[in-house]
């Protein structure tokens, strides 16, 4: 039997994103966004608001950089999503964490997180129930360690974090459980 649990956001899991754009003097901004997926084969949609400090340099630059976090660098990842850059002008620089300007977007990429996606701001979306930005993907990074022989990332090897948002925690992915495309064939007969 289930029990009615109010008007409470039940998605999981839901994934720990860095999003990383410059601000208008060149600085890394970056900042935790769990509300963010695909949308499409080349685009991502994070639904974060107007008033972060990094949406403000994504809607300057018109690009930014969408990293999976994972548990090796959960600290820094929480540490991003706790503090603001509207309140904190050195917040990526009290992490040690280094960046570097991507080849083709101009946006940094942050060297200690596993997977990066470079991105140009492709839309925004804003209506009476939702922000989002929309970005369009023109590559995408991964740390040689991660990839198999046909350059796949091996999630079982990742560790990404993944957000629990019943009880605000971080857990980590790694279990594969079944094929996708393939786990419900048979009820196709």
């Amino acid at each position: 039997m289930k029990k009615n649990l109010g008007k409470i956001p039940a998605v999981y899991p839901m994934p720990v994103l860095i999003v990383a754009a410059y601000d208008e003097n060149g600085k890394v901004c970056a900042m935790n966004a769990a509300w963010g997926m695909i949308c499409a084969m080349d685009k991502i949609a994070l639904f974060i608001s107007e008033g972060h400090k990094t949406t403000q340099n994504i809607l300057a630059t018109k690009a930014f950089t969408v990293s999976i976090a994972d548990k090796e660098h959960m600290d820094v990842a929480d540490f991003f999503g706790i503090a603001t850059g509207n309140k904190m002008a050195d917040k990526f620089e009290r992490t040690g964490y280094r960046a570097v300007k991507s080849e083709l977007v101009n946006a940094p990429i942050i060297d200690e997180f596993p997977v990066v996606m470079e991105c140009e701001l492709a839309e925004v979306v804003d209506t009476e129930n939702m922000y989002c930005i929309v970005g369009k993907i023109v590559n995408t990074q991964a740390e040689e360690t991660l990839l198999d022989e046909k350059d796949r990332v091996e999630v079982e090897k990742l560790n990404a974090l993944i957000f629990d948002q019943f009880k605000s925690g971080y857990y980590v992915t790694g279990e594969k459980a079944g094929k996708a495309w393939n786990a419900g064939k048979d009820l196709m007969k």
